[in-house]
């Protein structure tokens, strides 16, 4: 009998539109206690993440995964660093674009995996400027007519 897919996908829809996103890579995340748990309850928010490294290891910092409601006494830290599981290449390649003027590593969805695993989705990204922004919502606002029909 084949699993059951996962709905569980938590956005950080304010970094489309702050950010513009150059690359992207799906890393697992080091979590204790009982985490998974929040986060397959739908209890996580990545609404200020962002990912840095401490040393050669990348962390995500400022995502928040409520506590366990009947969690007792081996409750987590809701909002706490988390270490990022991803391999040596990607983490060299990240590090070097990371160094570079104008580029940050945000942290973009938040899943389960087919395997139960928790995934998260980061990208390196550029910040956009106010008229990019604009753009962006100009060309939202025309898809959306064009969709309905009334153009």
């Amino acid at each position: 009998m084949p699993k059951a897919k996962s709905t569980i996908q938590i956005k950080n829809r304010r970094a489309s539109f702050d950010y513009e996103f150059l690359e992207t890579y799906t890393a697992g995340i080091q979590l204790v206690g009982t985490e998974i748990k929040s986060i397959r309850a739908g209890k996580a928010s990545l609404q200020d993440a962002y990912c840095f490294f401490a040393g050669n290891q990348l962390f995500v910092r400022g995502m928040n995964i409520a506590q366990y409601h009947w969690g007792s006494w081996g409750q987590h830290e809701p909002v706490r660093d988390r270490r990022l599981l991803l391999n040596r290449k990607e983490l060299n390649h990240l590090f070097m674009e990371d160094k570079k003027a104008g580029l940050t590593i945000v942290a973009v969805k938040l899943f389960i995996a087919d395997n139960g695993y928790a995934k998260l989705l980061i990208a390196l990204a550029r910040g956009k400027k106010e008229y990019d922004k604009r753009n962006t919502i100009k060309e939202r606002d025309v898809r959306r007519e064009m969709d309905r029909g009334d153009y």
